[in-house]
């Protein structure tokens, strides 16, 4: 089957060194949505991504909003034939810590068949494999079997309010497709491919504690004034059981919806090494929830997790201080039916309820995403999972996934039509931690596999 569309793989094997060269021209570009310091670089890339889908041959725009630029672009060339709406995003994470990087973060490194950079596969590398398969169709055919869209935004890392509010804006008219494609994933394991169908939500948020009006001598004070880092800790400790591993939160779990029998099954019966998990991890044991299996509590059990601490001294050597204040980021993994803004609710009120006596706390929600199960059949969901077959000679496993993509929820409500998960990436490639990599095995088969998808979804 897959040798109908042979003639685009050729182009594709001989150009491929020239892909992987614009590849790293795109990674170069520190598009850290979440740092100020890093507007230019953010528009830089839009205009980056703008002018790529152009020389690929679609009509192509950088859009403005109120945030980062949305890049949109499209090609209408097969009246008749269905629309697929390919999703991404430019933006990145933060590199920090630095000195955990093996090379610069933003300078593109291969090693064997890895290529290292932050954005490598989240999601700028699995993005371009899109773009890419789009342009040697274009290329070698000077057409495509389909109609296709692109819509690549700059915020996904910091919550996707610009994309909201654009695909809300006309009802989601300029966006109508018959099915939305994204590669901002993993496949199950390195040869084995996987169409996600369930995606957990995420409430983010911000906890500052506050005490004294300055920093204070410990040893003088101590004893006398609550310290708020002393509190922040004790809150924390408060917000999940050690023992059974549930979230310690009033009406946490009420509308929490419980795993099907035949997911129990299934997953049960999926080819997890926890052994080697947990080597590739550097962890002696894993944890959570009490009564669940790793692949339950990571893609069907909701969780909570500090992600950063911070105040008082931070630098070397001693300082004897008792801190004014201290703060903790702090996100919730969500799943199916509970509520992002509700989840938020609970988690303030819960904070106010377990701190200590003589300090103050402030509550910010960050950004947050809704959970999302994902219908995987139709047409255009077969040509997915049979072009995935074609490529890598096996079916893919029907999984879900522990991260969050607020706009999938969005479009799923909006346009009203099947949301593929289509992921080229794999569970080791560090996405949001130093020497974060994508194979290159990878990012060539997805193309191949981008472009079987659109041969097969013509009929």
């Amino acid at each position: 089957m897959a040798s109908e569309s042979k003639d685009v793989f050729g182009r594709i094997e001989r150009e491929q060194e020239g892909y992987l060269e614009e590849l790293k021209d795109f990674l170069r570009i520190p598009s850290i949505s979440t740092n100020p310091e890093h507007k230019e670089d953010v528009l830089r890339c839009a205009d980056f991504v703008t002018e790529k889908l152009r020389d690929a041959g679609l009509e192509a725009e950088t859009i403005a909003t109120d945030g980062n630029p949305l890049v949109y672009a499209e090609w209408s060339g097969a009246p008749g034939k269905p629309t697929i709406l390919f999703y991404g995003h430019y933006d990145v994470q933060p590199p920090d810590p630095l000195e955990e990087w093996d090379h610069p973060p933003f300078e593109p490194t291969v090693e064997g068949d890895l290529l290292v950079a932050r954005g490598a596969t989240d999601d700028k590398g699995q993005s371009f494999a899109q773009i890419k398969a789009v342009a040697a169709m274009l290329a070698e055919r000077g057409s495509l079997p389909v109609n296709v869209k692109f819509l690549i935004e700059g915020e996904e890392e910091i919550g996707g309010e610009s994309i909201d509010e654009f695909v809300y804006a006309d009802g989601g008219e300029r966006l109508a497709c018959d099915a939305v494609v994204i590669s901002d994933s993993s496949m199950f394991a390195p040869g084995q491919p996987s169409l996600l169908y369930g995606l957990k939500g995420l409430a983010y948020t911000e906890i500052k504690v506050k005490g004294p009006e300055r920093d204070l001598h410990s040893g003088t004070y101590g004893g006398a004034v609550a310290n708020p880092a002393n509190a922040l800790a004790t809150i924390i400790s408060r917000l999940w059981d050690a023992e059974s591993g549930r979230v310690n939160i009033e009406g946490f779990y009420d509308d929490v919806k419980p795993l099907e029998d035949w997911e129990r099954k299934q997953w049960a019966e999926l080819p997890f090494d926890e052994e080697e998990y947990r080597r590739e991890l550097g962890v002696e044991e894993t944890f959570g929830e009490a009564g669940y299996s790793t692949l339950e509590r990571t893609w069907g059990r909701p969780t909570i997790d500090v992600n950063g601490l911070y105040g008082g001294y931070q630098g070397a050597g001693a300082k004897t201080v008792l801190p004014a204040w201290a703060g903790a980021k702090v996100s919730m993994r969500l799943v199916p039916n509970q509520d992002p803004k509700k989840v938020a609710r609970l988690f303030a009120a819960q904070v106010e309820r377990v701190k200590p006596a003589g300090v103050t706390v402030e509550i910010s929600e960050v950004h947050g995403a809704q959970p999302v199960l994902i219908e995987t059949q139709g047409p255009i969901a077969d040509a997915a999972t049979g072009a995935q077959e074609d490529i890598w000679g096996k079916p893919p496993f029907l999984i879900r996934e522990g991260g969050s993509i607020p706009v999938v929820a969005t479009f799923a409500e909006v346009l009203k039509v099947p949301v593929l998960l289509v992921g080229l990436g794999l569970p080791d490639d560090r996405l949001h931690s130093p020497n974060e990599k994508f194979n290159l095995s990878c990012f060539y088969n997805g193309i191949k596999t981008i472009v079987r998808l659109l041969d097969r979804a013509a009929g």
